[in-house]
């Protein structure tokens, strides 16, 4: 079970747009909410169609356009998209709408746009795709469900071209909601300075990430192998079973790994495990990076991974920024992307270059 990225596109609170390189200059934050940089989002949708757009249909929209154009705009097979907050800023407008007008005289655009299927619905809409369509909103699983979903089509041969993606944005509300959780910081900090503070909490993030993925490689294409998720698990030694498990079913040894990429997020709790298979599980001469510190927390965060995975592969070169360890291992033919959503969440990818 695999597929190859044929084409990807990234609008995230980095300069991504457009790019399959890594971003030369970092935008350093010194607030714990990163807000996406945005294209002119009229070079890919209809100025008409944009007034009534919120943001988050924007960003999809966008990235799925911009993925498109990479791929010479073929239509696709399939579209999939993952999200775990889907259009909240339009259901936030909706509610509000109704206590404030108590009930009456509401607008429909809101209601209508409010839904989690909504990005794939516009995207379908504009490519004129009437194909297979699907939404996956499993919080922290939810574009790893899309991923699923799309290597499963691919392998039974019922698409040969897919545009995934994975797509969520903070709106001021869940920020303050998930504030009251003690999800973040508590003290504004540098993004870029992470792991540096051993504290509770992390940052809040967003972003939108596509993919066009093929059963074919046309031009030595990144691979992914495999994708796995487990829930909740109970230990340390569970979570090593999982990864055991995962590479032994992919005919690959922990030590032939080049880069593993972890999800750590500056969480004290949260990066224990991460910090654990550090120190204990993989190799001493196995590269280690992260990346939350570039995009921010958030559910579909994984997305940003793939496409930062990808860029890897693409150019074999490890940013000096994501390194966590430095070490003689120069080779980068594949990578272990090891994630986890609040300690609820876990997946893995691999990714490599076939």
């Amino acid at each position: 079970m695999g597929a190859f990225i044929t084409s990807s596109a990234c609008i995230s609170p980095q300069n991504t747009i457009n790019t399959s390189v890594f971003p030369s200059e970092l935008v350093q934050y010194s607030t714990n909410q990163l807000h996406c940089i945005e294209p002119n989002y009229r070079d890919y949708i209809n100025p008409l169609q944009l007034r009534r757009m919120s943001k988050v249909l924007k960003m999809g929209l966008g990235a799925a356009m911009m993925c498109q154009k990479q791929n010479n705009s073929l239509n696709p097979d399939a579209i999939l998209v993952g999200t775990a907050l889907g259009c909240s800023d339009d259901l936030e407008k909706f509610l509000f709408s109704v206590t404030n007008n108590k009930e009456q005289s509401l607008s429909p655009t809101t209601f209508i746009q409010s839904t989690h299927n909504m990005v794939a619905a516009q995207i379908a809409v504009v490519l004129k795709n009437h194909n297979y369509n699907m939404t996956y909103c499993h919080r922290g699983f939810s574009f790893e469900e899309a991923l699923i979903d799309a290597m499963m089509l691919i392998k039974e041969g019922q698409a040969n071209t897919i545009l995934l993606g994975g797509v969520d944005e903070m709106t001021p509300n869940n920020y303050k909601f998930f504030n009251y959780l003690d999800y973040w910081k508590k003290e504004p900090i540098s993004n870029l300075q992470l792991l540096n503070f051993n504290n509770a909490g992390t940052i809040a993030g967003e972003g939108a990430c596509f993919f066009n993925i093929s059963a074919k490689n046309d031009a030595n294409n990144s691979y992914i192998n495999d994708v796995s998720i487990f829930y909740k698990p109970q230990n340390i030694n569970e979570i090593e079973e999982h990864i055991s498990l995962f590479l032994k079913n992919n005919n690959i040894n922990k030590d032939s790994l080049n880069l593993v990429l972890l999800g750590l997020n500056g969480d004290f709790n949260l990066d224990a495990n991460y910090h654990q298979l550090m120190q204990h599980y993989f190799s001493k001469n196995t590269s280690f990076a992260y990346y939350k510190h570039l995009c921010g927390e958030y559910a579909t965060s994984s997305s940003f991974a793939l496409w930062l995975a990808n860029c890897i592969l693409q150019n074999k070169h490890v940013p000096e920024v994501i390194k966590i360890n430095k070490t003689e291992n120069n080779k980068i033919d594949n990578i272990l992307i090891y994630n986890h959503y609040l300690n609820n969440n876990h997946s893995l990818m691999l990714i490599s270059k076939k």
